[in-house]
């Protein structure tokens, strides 16, 4: 079924969307109006009447409801990356990398625990999930976005220059020689000056790569777009989005997820990853041999997942997509069609090639491609997002910034491609 805009716009409930899958937007609209040519409404069209005020929305506000993933945070803190200039032992492979086709990184191939009975023994090679996440039992918890993209891709989200999006301000990743990419010296230390690695109230956020979509003769990339429901938006701006996924089935005791509750989707979204790992009494692993409730990494590998696409925004209702809530635009032109597949971690601007993120090993499926998308797509997926209950999710209604493009060092050695278009995938 083909749902319009406007038909959409409030179609998830205050109790949240209670059965999805990962396919995410697998269709879209008819051809809307353009806000092209002097249109007053920026993008909008027509819309309803009296929206319910969700800009405002604060925690338990629909309902006196409490949330059951409220404290499920393993904590698990940042690592050092090297020591002694050697990639920390205690690292997994990291988030985000080049995905070009046929980049290798240099991490070493990450193995499991050893066998019990064999301690000395190397353990198996922990492999990323490459089927749908739907197929692997995976359901979304969260989805949330960051200024630019964490990820590289030759030809597509590599623009690292002034004139690559509207804020006239150059990214600071690092660029890889091989591909012949460097930045030029005049960016390299604007970069350094206007960019952060960490965030705060008074700072922007690290930008990331931009696609090349960017044009400031074209209207429609520098038309402003009046948005009700997301924060610090902007048209012609490039985005990662990132849908991280949790496990319906989990190990033992049951999902590990609240997959198809009301519960389903959390922010934080290590809320929704880990929502029943204290009550079923597991941790997250950190080292050999640390308690018997510890989960191996292939199990990790296998039950926590992330979907990644790049869009740049476009004031134009030609590129309207309305479930963007519901997982990655699959099935249509070339979304899905080739994706990168890999180990890594979690991401996060605070991150970097000196503080490295714990949370590993994890599967991750990023989308090659560049994308084109309207204002008003992203405007209805934050209304969605802020319709949830019992969950706040206005934390994730505005970009985060992006990490430092991964060292070769901490890179998995081996990314495959797989193609979500046909949906028997």
């Amino acid at each position: 079924m083909i749902f319009t805009k406007h038909a959409t716009l409030f179609l998830v409930s205050t109790f949240g969307i209670l059965a999805v899958t990962d396919g995410g937007s697998s269709t879209r609209t008819k051809r809307g109006l353009k806000s092209s040519k002097g249109s007053k409404s920026h993008g909008h069209g027509p819309g309803p009447m009296n929206p319910p005020n969700l800009i405002d929305r604060q925690s338990g506000g629909f309902f006196d409801v409490t949330n059951p993933c409220i404290d499920s945070n393993p904590d698990t803190p940042s690592a050092q990356c090297f020591v002694n200039g050697v990639v920390n032992a205690m690292v997994g492979p990291q988030t985000g990398i080049n995905i070009t086709e046929g980049y290798e990184g240099g991490f070493t191939r990450f193995r499991d625990f050893p066998p019990p009975d064999d301690p000395d023994a190397e353990g198996d090679i922990v492999e990323p999930i490459t089927e749908s996440y739907l197929e692997a039992n995976l359901c979304p918890v969260n989805i949330h976005w960051h200024s630019g993209a964490e990820h590289f891709s030759a030809g597509e989200f590599d623009c690292t220059g002034r004139d690559c999006a509207p804020n006239n301000r150059p990214t600071g990743g690092r660029q890889l020689s091989k591909y012949g990419l460097m930045n030029d010296e005049e960016d390299v230390h604007a970069a350094d000056e206007t960019t952060h690695r960490e965030l705060d109230d008074d700072d922007p956020p690290r930008d990331g790569f931009r696609c090349n979509f960017y044009d400031k003769q074209d209207h429609r990339f520098t038309t402003n777009y009046d948005f009700k429901y997301c924060k610090k938006m902007m048209v012609g701006e490039t985005y990662e989005v990132h849908w991280p996924h949790g496990s319906a089935v989990g190990i033992g005791n049951g999902s590990w997820a609240q997959c198809g509750t009301p519960n389903q989707y959390q922010t934080p979204f290590y809320r929704g990853l880990f929502c029943n790992f204290a009550r079923q009494d597991l941790s997250f692993p950190e080292a050999v041999g640390n308690g018997v409730g510890q989960v191996n990494y292939q199990a990790v590998a296998n039950s926590f997942a992330v979907q990644g696409q790049v869009f740049t925004i476009i004031n134009d209702e030609e590129y309207y997509y309305p479930d963007l809530f519901r997982g990655m635009i699959r099935g249509f032109k070339d979304f899905g069609k080739d994706m990168a597949v890999y180990i890594g971690s979690s991401s996060e601007s605070q991150h970097t090639n000196e503080a490295c993120s714990s949370y590993s090993p994890i599967t991750w499926q990023v989308d090659r491609k560049c994308h084109l998308i309207s204002a008003s797509s992203f405007d209805k997926l934050c209304a969605d997002m802020l319709s949830q209950s019992p969950t706040n999710m206005m934390a994730d209604v505005e970009p985060g910034g992006a990490r430092e493009l991964v060292a070769d060092a901490l890179a998995d050695p081996r990314v495959e491609t797989l193609d979500q278009t046909p949906w028997e995938n």
